[in-house]
């Protein structure tokens, strides 16, 4: 079989059959851990050597379900996902009983053989809980999600900055894909912080759970709080940054429409004269005949005309690159009205007047004084 077996003392075995069986006779703790197990090898051992039920060995070979757990007679069952380095989601099965911990997965999952070696390294001290083991195990899990939740935080940063200054169909990829990955962390993050939830209000359900080692789970259900709003909040990042991709590029083309508009606006009444002055009339012909028609009617108007044309757009603004006209200078500026202190009234309560104030009644009436 393609996996691992260690003791609670951190020694490891051969992850076989008879190894595994000799354990369970001493009544060892251990961990087994099964890395894209055969049928026949599941069978082997899911099913003759530690007598699960039927329903929890069937969960365990048909991958995609949602992160659960389930109590049954003498084990638990919980299914729980990871992360592999390329940042894709791993589905863990975890059958856990006082004595032992079983793991099963498909995809290879460097976190799970990190643990293997730090406890076989240090291995766990002997008056300690086993459900510690289970512990450290989902704790690892976990925690790897913060290292690709920052990565995802500054590869957005990066996008925005760069879609302010030049919007392209690679960053509407990778935002489409961050968005895409962020939903599958999501259908998985929320599932099993609720699984959390729900364990650790009847902690009963987990055999062997102490006091002690109940706020190390609520330590790590406080994880997974934090992982499920960084989350939501990326995911609002990412359609912000969407937005503003798409308002940014639909900006440069009403910019390079406007642009285009203004240059067959230019060439509007240069049309209109040289069609005008091209009309074969004998008045004109007779009359228009010299050289400073051609060059004054012909050809100053049309310049004078797109000059002037020119001018009033950059007035405008129209002809700069991000479409804003220029400020008003302060001196041009309209001068803001001011109001005498005297002409500005406050309302106050007639009490405030004195005794001298009247009105309709008594705490019916108020006045109004300069301020």
């Amino acid at each position: 079989m393609k996996g691992h077996l260690i003791s609670v003392d951190g020694q490891p075995h051969d992850p076989t059959v008879p190894e595994v069986q000799a354990l369970l006779d001493r009544g060892q703790r251990f961990w087994l851990d099964l890395e894209d197990p055969s049928q026949e090898d599941q069978d082997a051992v899911l099913r003759d050597t530690f007598g699960f039920h039927p329903i929890a060995i069937r969960g365990a070979s048909e991958f995609g379900q949602r992160p659960k757990i389930d109590n049954y007679d003498d084990f638990v069952l919980l299914v729980f996902f990871g992360l592999n380095p390329a940042g894709r989601l791993v589905e863990i099965h975890c059958f856990y009983t006082q004595t032992y911990l079983v793991t099963v997965h498909q995809d290879h999952c460097p976190v799970l053989g990190d643990l293997l070696e730090s406890l076989h390294q240090r291995p766990p001290h002997g008056t300690q809980d086993h459900v510690m083991v289970l512990y450290r195990l989902l704790d690892a899990v976990v925690d790897r999600y913060f290292p690709l939740l920052g990565d995802m935080d500054d590869h957005i940063d990066e996008l925005e900055d760069q879609i302010l200054v030049r919007p392209t169909e690679q960053q509407l990829g990778a935002l489409f894909d961050m968005k895409r990955q962020l939903i599958a962390l999501r259908k998985v993050v929320t599932p099993q912080r609720d699984m959390f939830a729900a364990l650790l209000s009847n902690p009963d359900r987990l055999p062997g759970m102490t006091s002690d080692a109940e706020r190390y789970f609520r330590d790590l259900y406080d994880h997974l709080i934090r992982i499920s709003d960084l989350v939501d909040s990326y995911r609002d990042l990412l359609s912000g940054a969407l937005d503003t991709h798409l308002s940014t590029v639909s900006n440069r083309l009403n910019v390079v429409m406007k642009q285009l508009t203004i240059i067959a606006t230019l060439f509007l009444p240069a049309t209109f004269l040289t069609g005008f002055f091209g009309q074969n009339f004998g008045w004109m012909v007779t009359r228009l005949g010299s050289g400073w028609a051609f060059w004054g009617l012909g050809v100053l108007l049309q310049l004078l005309l797109a000059g002037a044309l020119v001018y009033y757009f950059w007035r405008r603004g129209w002809v700069s690159s991000d479409g804003t006209a220029r400020p008003e200078p302060v001196a041009r500026r309209p001068a803001r009205s001011r109001v005498a202190p005297e002409h500005r009234w406050q309302v106050v309560h007639p009490h405030a007047l004195g005794p001298t104030a009247s009105g309709p009644g008594e705490g019916e009436a108020v006045a109004a004084t300069p301020r």
